[in-house]
């Protein structure tokens, strides 16, 4: 029984539709036929040209979008609204910005009932692990954009998701900085195991963290083509770029991305 639970994907998009209407009053198509298979404990890319549809495939994932046609699964059964096993680190902070940092990290672990000693004991214990000791009583403004994303990877992981979703989270920080993160996200995904979605501009990223990177359709998103990185872990991200497999990956990768990102500024040219 264990196993058979143990072989249904964490995340499935089966053969999903989105539509919305537009300010204008026009009706437009998001993702269509879009299929995803998410393994337990498989870290998954995501990337596309701009305005794609890849966050409203995260949006359905929560529950905060519904498909106009298809479905979404977690754990084999449906989503039906927010779901407390899914974690999500935004583009943007979403630390309270009238919150110190360990009162921060704390707010998941009360809201879901824990004790103000057990919440504290664990906050303290995952601010530990992002090197955030001496900034327990630091407020948002007080930091650096790195160390806020440590304080979000601690605020995150604290609530233990089996899935976890990251819209373009480090793409606001110094090329120096995204790189410390990157190594802080694998080091925390390795003791967790969740099973992630990471949506990234940056081909580079893609390649240097998932083990399977999707290429989506310029809109609306379809998945293009699938790429299964073998490249062995434990993964160095400062060190792995340099490395041939690492390159030819983002070569091949690059050559079936770059159609889509020319098609898509053609038509913004051609609306234009």
């Amino acid at each position: 029984m264990q196993q058979a639970l143990n072989q249904v994907s964490a995340i499935e998009l089966i053969n999903v539709s989105r539509r919305f209407i537009s300010p204008t009053g026009k009706s437009l198509t998001a993702l269509r036929d879009f299929n995803m298979s998410v393994e337990r404990g498989e870290f998954v890319a995501v990337v596309g040209p701009t305005g794609c549809g890849k966050s409203t495939t995260l949006n359905l994932v929560t529950g905060l979008a519904k498909p106009s046609a298809g479905e979404v699964r977690l754990m084999g059964g449906p989503v039906n609204g927010i779901d407390p096993r899914v974690g999500f680190v935004f583009q943007t902070d979403a630390l309270f910005p009238w919150r110190n940092v360990i009162d921060n990290v704390m707010a998941g672990p009360l809201f879901r009932g824990k004790s103000k000693a057990e919440a504290e004991k664990a906050a303290k214990d995952w601010l530990a692990r992002v090197g955030l000791t001496r900034f327990l009583h630091h407020y948002p403004h007080q930091l650096s954009g790195g160390m806020r994303k440590r304080v979000a990877l601690a605020q995150t992981f604290i609530n233990e998701p089996e899935i976890l979703l990251m819209d373009e989270p480090f793409s606001a920080l110094d090329v120096q900085t995204r790189t410390v993160m990157h190594e802080e996200l694998l080091k925390l995904w390795a003791e967790r195991k969740a099973s992630v979605v990471f949506v990234t501009h940056d081909l580079e990223e893609a390649v240097a963290l998932a083990d399977k990177v999707y290429v989506l359709t310029a809109g609306p998103a379809t998945v293009k083509s699938v790429y299964k990185i073998d490249l062995p872990r434990p993964r160095v991200v400062s060190e792995i770029r340099y490395e041939q497999n690492f390159i030819n990956y983002c070569k091949t990768i690059w050559e079936d991305l770059r159609q889509e990102v020319e098609a898509s500024y053609r038509r913004a040219s051609d609306a234009a």
